[in-house]
């Protein structure tokens, strides 16, 4: 028999998919790690289980505890999920401006979910600072603070980074991904340079994040003035981030996002959120300066479903003048399904 144990020996040892359209386009490998084959459905879980254990093992949490985070909503997801399987009681701290199926979802989980207006991360009441707080008011609780808990980038160093080794046989010129805590991008990148230090390491940033503008030119200064995009794009070098190997930066406009999101979707088959998309149109990006014969390994971060009122509504996207780029499928497909329901 082979077993793992419960919901944290789900996690990891995820495919490492071919995208077909893309590479096919540019003539090199492009490949996605399908993190949101997780158990929890995203990358996050590797983070949210990765956090808990470590706070297990220094006796900061103890039987019946409370974990306590602020989130964009997949790190909390997965937090939900590890807290109901180790029997803590898990508390959400989030923006108000994320979509709503995150939040049912985190409620349908058990999670208490806090919503706080969405305020730069100067402000105290941002969420990340509420989250923190609001755990140092509870009895028996930790703040497990993603953004700066570097058990974060520990297990990707650990786990992801090693995968994406393995699974390309070391033959890999280029990791591209976005950053919000910077976990994950800071992670794999760290492990891939011990291993080969001419991969380059290039993070994918959406419009009115600050990181494209430091990794060129050192300043953290915004560039765009927002996204649709959710939980990736920030302000400020984390402690997740801090130090990792970064060679280049990809800004990817909204556009360009929800474009790669719909050719994953109608190409590969593969509904995914809006982090998948800048990842992907960055790795196209990267490979077209490559040129071709090169493999591009990038992150395919969560499902589709938590995003059905925003990235997969038509009239959301109108209005966010991006509905021309979601590409739907051709036209014969519904001209030959009317033709057989008419025979």
């Amino acid at each position: 028999m082979s077993l793992v144990h419960g919901f944290i020996g789900a996690i990891g040892n995820t495919p490492l998919l071919r995208l077909k359209g893309v590479s096919a386009e540019t003539g090199c490998e492009i490949l996605g790690k399908a993190e949101f084959m997780n158990p929890g459905g995203s990358v996050k879980d590797r983070a949210a289980s990765a956090i808990v254990v470590a706070a297990e093992r220094r006796g900061e949490l103890r039987p019946g505890g409370t974990v306590v985070e602020g989130t964009a909503g997949n790190t909390g997801i997965g937090l939900a999920h590890v807290c109901n399987a180790r029997g803590y009681r898990c508390v959400i701290v989030m923006p108000d401006n994320q979509s709503a199926e995150k939040y049912q979802l985190l409620e349908m989980l058990g999670a208490a979910v806090h919503k706080v207006p969405t305020v730069p991360y100067s402000n105290p009441n941002q969420y990340q600072k509420v989250a923190q707080r609001l755990a140092g008011s509870l009895p028996d609780a930790i703040w497990s603070n993603q953004f700066d808990n570097v058990a974060n980038r520990e297990v990707h160093a650990q786990t992801t980074g090693p995968e994406i080794w393995a699974q390309t046989a070391g033959r890999i010129d280029a990791f591209v991904a976005a950053s919000g805590t910077g976990g994950t991008f800071a992670g794999v990148a760290e492990f891939l340079k011990s291993r080969q230090p001419k991969a380059r390491c290039v993070l994918a940033d959406p419009p009115g994040s600050s990181l494209y503008a430091w990794v060129r030119s050192g300043a953290l200064q915004a560039t765009g003035s927002g996204s649709i995009t959710e939980g990736i794009g920030i302000g400020r070098v984390t402690a997740n981030l801090e130090g990792a190997p970064i060679d280049d930066a990809v800004y990817v406009e909204d556009a360009d996002t929800v474009r790669s999101v719909y050719r994953l979707l109608y190409e590969e088959g593969l509904f995914l959120g809006s982090t998948s998309g800048i990842n992907v149109a960055a790795a196209v990006r990267v490979a077209r300066e490559l040129g071709p014969g090169h493999t591009i390994v990038t992150v395919l971060c969560d499902g589709g479903a938590k995003y059905q009122s925003r990235l997969f509504n038509r009239e959301w996207l109108q209005q966010k003048g991006l509905s021309g780029y979601a590409v739907t499928p051709p036209a014969r497909q519904s001209i030959a399904l009317e033709s057989a329901l008419v025979a």
